[in-house]
């Protein structure tokens, strides 16, 4: 078990470890890599290794920027596809050769505005079943701002209200937030983790990668988050809709940037 950004947790499968920077440290900014494959039809570029997100699970994909000896591109998409994460570049920027050594750098200030959104809806989530004992159906997020679904019986906007007052309890109470990887036999005999639908991953998944705020919630999850509730700073609930009967939906901000940890 570890935090987001100290060193790998233990259990962590070692190709991830050596190819999928963000799984173990999520405030790595720039990494080295090499190309293993250029695909100029779709002028992008599979690396050695990356700490650029690919997207799933509702969050987005990073950008940032690749330089080599004589060049350097925009990466303005990250995604799988074929079993590689793939680097799309900038149409007006050069594609490196196979083989050719890189620097890659995130752009930090939209990775870590990401990172607190994304611990702030999985506090939401917390409050929620904590509060209400049910668990989220579906959701989204960009860089400041997402929604989350959940089968609850009514809303309205005192609810609303009160939702943000108890999310921003927990963000103050500076939570930690650890990560470890977890056994699909230990998974599937763990009702945190069975109540946020863990056992609708493919099986292949082995082991799970969980994000644990400590004492308030517990999630099979592949994304990025910060070190602690606090560094979320605090969240600002702006919408509750009814999108039908047993679907209610809330929706948040973050609150203004605070100093970047790392």
């Amino acid at each position: 078990m570890a935090v987001p950004g100290r060193h790998a947790p233990a259990g962590a499968p070692e190709h991830l470890v050596r190819t999928e920077l963000f799984a173990v440290d999520a405030y790595l900014r720039q990494f080295d890599g090499r190309v293993e494959e250029v695909d100029p039809a779709g002028h992008r570029v599979a690396l050695s290794r990356t700490a650029f997100y690919p997207g799933g699970g509702g969050q987005p994909h990073d950008v940032g920027s690749l330089r080599w000896h004589d060049g350097s591109a925009a990466v303005t998409r990250v995604g799988r596809a074929g079993g590689r994460i793939w680097h799309l570049l900038d149409e007006h920027d050069p594609l490196p050769d196979p083989g050719t050594e890189v620097e890659g750098s995130l752009d930090w200030e939209r990775r870590h505005l990401t990172m607190r959104t994304h611990t702030a809806l999985h506090v939401l989530c917390g409050v929620i079943w904590a509060d209400h004992g049910v668990a989220v159906t579906g959701g989204n997020m960009e860089p400041g701002k997402g929604r989350l679904d959940f089968p609850l019986p009514s809303m309205s906007a005192e609810f609303g209200r009160r939702v943000e007052q108890r999310v921003n309890e927990e963000i103050a109470a500076a939570r930690q937030i650890l990560v470890e990887f977890v056994g699909r036999e230990v998974a599937d005999e763990d009702h945190a983790l069975i109540r946020t639908a863990a056992n609708l991953i493919p099986r292949e998944v082995d082991p799970l990668r969980v994000i644990d705020i400590v004492g308030l919630d517990k999630q099979a999850d592949g994304g990025t988050h910060v070190l602690s509730t606090a560094e979320v700073g605090s969240v600002r609930v702006t919408g509750t809709e009814s999108k039908g009967r047993g679907n209610k939906r809330v929706r948040l901000e973050v609150g203004p940037d605070l100093p970047v940890s790392g």
